[in-house]
């Protein structure tokens, strides 16, 4: 099996083992999962709103989802752990789920998206994007973005901070596509700038001249210990 292809097949079963927590786990407020190979097996890391839902009584739930997960996708010797999720308004795939379950319930989109992106923007997120797509309006489908704060789309940032998460909801007019983009308040870009104060600046030299002072003084105490 050559690298490309044995690369595309690994993201093609994390995308089938995502959708299939999503699935199972919705009623735990599910919000992602991160798989890491070890070398004494696979360790799962599944992010959930309400963890005692996943874990189960006694471990049931949590031992029957690393059999399947074992069996069905066949991962070897799957460690499942469950994280909280401490600010379920900053994490993508819950948005997403709030989004898809307002629109189920017949809530116009443009309200569903609107405040969905308040609730991030008050929880602090640097920058939002919710796309709908669908039969928003007629028997044409089409899309809405609804966006807020800096959100940049290329290069490190959006790659390594970025949450990211789609779903897909079937309604009466055809199916709704939710895309759900946030870029939480951690993120660092390189064109921030970091402003100095005169006092730390001035701070600073006087700290290295304290070393330089140090270092020969030190070496006369050794010199008399001698």
């Amino acid at each position: 099996m050559s690298v490309v292809k044995h690369f595309i097949d690994e993201s093609i079963k994390k995308t089938e083992i995502n959708e299939f927590l999503q699935n199972e786990l919705e009623r735990a407020g599910y919000g992602g999962v991160a798989i890491t190979k070890t070398p004494l097996g696979t360790h799962i890391v599944v992010y959930a709103m309400r963890p005692g839902v996943v874990i189960g009584r006694g471990g049931e739930t949590i031992k029957d989802l690393a059999r399947v997960l074992e069996e069905k996708f066949e991962l070897p010797n799957p460690q499942i752990s469950v994280a909280e999720i401490e600010i379920p308004e900053l994490n993508a795939y819950v948005i997403a789920s709030r989004i898809a379950s307002a629109l189920r319930r017949g809530i116009h989109y443009r309200r569903a998206g609107y405040w969905a992106l308040n609730q991030i923007v008050s929880s602090g997120a640097l920058g939002v994007e919710i796309v709908i797509s669908g039969k928003l309006r007629g028997r044409r489908a089409k899309y809405e973005k609804f966006r807020a704060g800096y959100l940049p789309k290329s290069g490190d940032p959006p790659l390594k901070y970025m949450k990211r998460a789609e779903l897909h909801v079937q309604l009466k007019p055809g199916i709704f596509g939710v895309k759900v983009r946030i870029m939480p308040p951690d993120a660092e870009f390189p064109d921030k700038i970091n402003i100095v104060s005169e006092e730390e600046a001035l701070e600073e030299p006087k700290e290295e001249k304290s070393a330089e002072t140090e270092t020969p003084n030190a070496k006369k105490e050794e010199e008399t210990t001698e």
